[in-house]
Parts: C-alpha cells; sequence; structure tokens
C-alpha cells in the first residue's frame, strides 16, 4: 500500500483515539499520537500498571471483552505509530501543539496539521458544604484509585450525586470487598421510570444497570433516590454525610465519599484550536459544534468522543473511527463509504438512549438556589457563593468571563475545570437568566496545570 503524506495527530488514545489510529493506520497512515496517561485505554478502559496484574475482569467486569479488544488494537498499532505516552497538550496555537512530557518534566512545540481530538470527558461537580475535606473524591477520582492504583478511598464509603457512573464505581468498590455504606441518589425513581422507553432502545446497556442495581441491593448497600446532599462533617477528615431524604435530616458515618453528577466533556483543547460552541440542552454544556462524521468548524481539526458530547464507550470508539475516515476522504483518501454511513447510523441511534439516561438521571437544577453563600465554589480561590451573588448584585456581571474577572472564580490550578459548572448555576440562578445565556469560560492555556519554570519560558519565548 502507498503511504499517504499525511501525518495526523491525534489527542487521547482512550475508546476514540485508539479506534482512530487503527483506522489511519488500515490506510496506510502512520500518526502521532499524544496520550495524557502512562498507558491507553482512556478512564473507562484505563490500563494498570504492567506490574498491577489484575484479571480483566475484576477490572472491567461487563466491558472486560470490549477493554481487552481496545488495549489489543492497540498493541497490533505499536511498531505503525509514533505513540507518545504521559504526553500533556496544554496549549495549541499558530499550527503548533505545546506538549508536556511528564517524565522528563520538559515541553516541546509540535506542529500539526490534522488533528483528532479525543480528549475525553471529566467528572461534572456540584459543591456542598465540607467538600475540601480530604476523603472526599469524585466518582472519576475514585474509580481511577481502584483501577489503576488498587485501593480504596476509604473503608467505609458513601457514593453520592447521579449518573449510571454513581452506581457502576459503588458496584466495583463493593465487589472489590469495600463496606459502601450507602448510595445516595439525587433523581427519583419516577425518573428512571419516565425513561425506560427511551432506555429500552439499548436493551443490554440497560440490563447492565439494573444488574449493578440488583446486586448492590442483594449485597445490604442502602440505595437511597431523591435525595438532596445537604453537608459532609469532619476536621481534618470525613467523618460523617448529611442528607435530606425529602422528610427530614439524616446523617451517616462515613470515611470517604465519592461524589458527582455525570460527565462533562472536556472541552478546551476544541477551544484554544478556535472551534466554534454551542449550547447542547441535553447536556445543559456549552459544546463544540461537529458535523455526523466529526469535522469541527476549524478545517483540519476532527472531534471524536465524549470530548465532545458525552456519549459513552461504545460510540466513542465508533465516532474515532467515523473521524479518521473523514479526514482521509477530506485529504483524498478512498475509504468505505459505506462503512461510514454504518457507523453514523450507529451514532444516530444512540441518540434516543442518551435522551433517556438525561431522563432516568436529570441534573439538579435547584441546585443554585439552595447552596449557602458560605459555599466554597471556586477551592483554588476559595471564592464562596455568596462572593459570587455578591459580585452579580454588585457590578451587574452577568457573563461567565466578566464574573471571572471581578471575582477569580475560574483562575487557579483547575482553569474552572471543577468549578466552571456550579459557577454557572450560581450565575444563572443570581441573574435569572438561563444557564446557556450566561456563557462558558472561555480556555486558557495551559488548560492543565504545568511546572511553573515552564510557564516562564514560553513567556520568555513569546517576548523574544
Amino acid at each position: 500500500m502507498t503511504k499517504s503524506p499525511l501525518q495526523p495527530v491525534v489527542v487521547g488514545a482512550g475508546p476514540a483515539g485508539v479506534r482512530a489510529a487503527q483506522t489511519l493506520v488500515a490506510h496506510g497512515v502512520r500518526p502521532l499520537v499524544l496520550d495524557e496517561a502512562p498507558r491507553v485505554g482512556g478512564q473507562i478502559y484505563r490500563r494498570p500498571p504492567a506490574h498491577f496484574q489484575r484479571a480483566a475482569q475484576t477490572l472491567y467486569g461487563f466491558e472486560a471483552a470490549r477493554a481487552q479488544a481496545v488495549h489489543s488494537a492497540f498493541d497490533s498499532l505499536q511498531n505503525q505509530i509514533d505513540y507518545r505516552p504521559d504526553s500533556l497538550v496544554w496549549n495549541a496555537q499558530g499550527g503548533l501543539l505545546d506538549v508536556l512530557h511528564g517524565p522528563t518534566q520538559t515541553t516541546q512545540s509540535l506542529p500539526y496539521q490534522q488533528l483528532i481530538v479525543a480528549t475525553g470527558a471529566t467528572d461534572r461537580v456540584l459543591p456542598i458544604p465540607g467538600w475540601t475535606l480530604p476523603g472526599v473524591y469524585a466518582l472519576g477520582g475514585a474509580q481511577v484509585a481502584l483501577k489503576y492504583q488498587g485501593c480504596a478511598i476509604g473503608q467505609r464509603v458513601v457514593f453520592m450525586g447521579t449518573g449510571p457512573l454513581l452506581y457502576l464505581v459503588a458496584y466495583q468498590y463493593a465487589k472489590a470487598g469495600v463496606e459502601v455504606a450507602a448510595v445516595l441518589d439525587t433523581a427519583h425513581f419516577s425518573d428512571q421510570l419516565a425513561a425506560l422507553p427511551a432506555m429500552l432502545t439499548q436493551p443490554a446497556v440497560l440490563a447492565k444497570g439494573l444488574y449493578f442495581v440488583a446486586w448492590l441491593r442483594a449485597h445490604g448497600v442502602a440505595l437511597h433516590s431523591g435525595v438532596r446532599p445537604v453537608r459532609v462533617l469532619g476536621h481534618g477528615r470525613v467523618r460523617a454525610v448529611v442528607w435530606h431524604d425529602g422528610r427530614q435530616e439524616r446523617t451517616l458515618d462515613c470515611d470517604a465519599i465519592g461524589f458527582g453528577y455525570a460527565l462533562r466533556s472536556e472541552t478546551q483543547l476544541a477551544d484554544l484550536l478556535g472551534c466554534r460552541f454551542a449550547f447542547a440542552p441535553q447536556q445543559r454544556a456549552h459544546l463544540p459544534e461537529r458535523d455526523a462524521a466529526g469535522r469541527s468548524s476549524v478545517a483540519g481539526v476532527y472531534l471524536a468522543g465524549d470530548g465532545a458530547g458525552i456519549m459513552g464507550a461504545d460510540a466513542a470508539e465508533w465516532a474515532g473511527e467515523r473521524a479518521a475516515l473523514a479526514l482521509l476522504a477530506d485529504h483524498g483518501v478512498a475509504v468505505d463509504a459505506a462503512r461510514a454511513e454504518r457507523l453514523e447510523r450507529k451514532l444516530q441511534r444512540l441518540q434516543t438512549f442518551r435522551a433517556g439516561l438525561e431522563r432516568a438521571f436529570p441534573f439538579p437544577v435547584g441546585w443554585a438556589a439552595q447552596a449557602p453563600d458560605e459555599l466554597v465554589v471556586c477551592r483554588c480561590e476559595h471564592i464562596t457563593a455568596g462572593e459570587l451573588r455578591h459580585t452579580v448584585q454588585a457590578t451587574g456581571a452577568d457573563e461567565m468571563n466578566r464574573l471571572k474577572a471581578l471575582s477569580r472564580v475560574g483562575m487557579g490550578r483547575c482553569q474552572g475545570r471543577s468549578c466552571g459548572v456550579a459557577a454557572a448555576e450560581i450565575l444563572a440562578h443570581a441573574t435569572g437568566k438561563p444557564v446557556e445565556q450566561v456563557g462558558r469560560l472561555r480556555g486558557q492555556a495551559p488548560i492543565k496545570p504545568i511546572p511553573i519554570h515552564l510557564v516562564h519560558a514560553s513567556a520568555a519565548e513569546v517576548q523574544a
């Protein structure tokens, strides 16, 4: 096969990134794959260290076969791609990607002409008083500890929030022998019943979720729905959580909490690349625009997987392949058009199920109204809900970046990745505007923390 002159870059090596790379290789193209993690798999199929021996069934449960398939696909590509693990893309501009290489703590600028962005997702967090105590983790963080590090976040753990991940992580912890004190879900049982027709469009996926719930119940784990988290108690460490069950406040002893409200897309890189964004009501977020094939509004930039909208691991694999096919076709490489159409149809069919999930595990839209003034929203800059409300009242700020400039919310290490959702909800409630009208925090480099000496070095290069 004649090699194509294309030299695309794939950012991310989860399901979307691996399938994109595999598709490019199958068409004679050698891509550069940049992976922030030390090993492939992304969050859902995160691969543990080579010396960490645990059976795939133990690590991935029902998804063991798919995880192994993704891992095997990647292993078969090793000699046909330029794979760079521990490589964080922290900036993008002028056709260059600034990349931090973890082991050496050095950064370099890599040119690109074609780019597939498969940056995945992270936890969507809505804080409550006490959430900054040691022992409180995002659901994804709790899962990383178990999958990648082989340890639990505590001995008696409460899982709280809503979304399918809530029950999956609780099941994984209980299955590993950890005492799960309770699962506290803000969604109501009536929400799940109302969503059932849409969720039946993917019966196998629905069956897995029902199994997790049934297994937890059968093993004595208390499951509470329709709750409102109130506060975390403790001095120097979590000792209990307080929630409202609709009638009264209840307190439960625990030494760790995993919490989150489903997932949100990692869109900062797409933002720096200049992609056009639009509000997606179903996901209650501003997302980069893309067509059915994954093309963004920027020529040469393709979007795939949860980084462009939460759809799950299966959809990420299909979207990664479809984006790669689009890239190839756009640059004159012959591709299987029928396969491309099938992938688009599969992705389209998932939309109904995705809508069902949002109905079954709705975003708690009343959160901002109940957040007390003393609640720390931005932990990096220690900005409270009351300070945000005061800023709105005193200055008339009604847009997220204006609020950021006046209050410093989102200016810390996380760049708003943790606090942005909560701050937008506070702003929307304080101004009486729909959340889609208050905007979003613009991506700023570095999109994730990097060593300070590298920031100084980059600034010096710009001045020179």
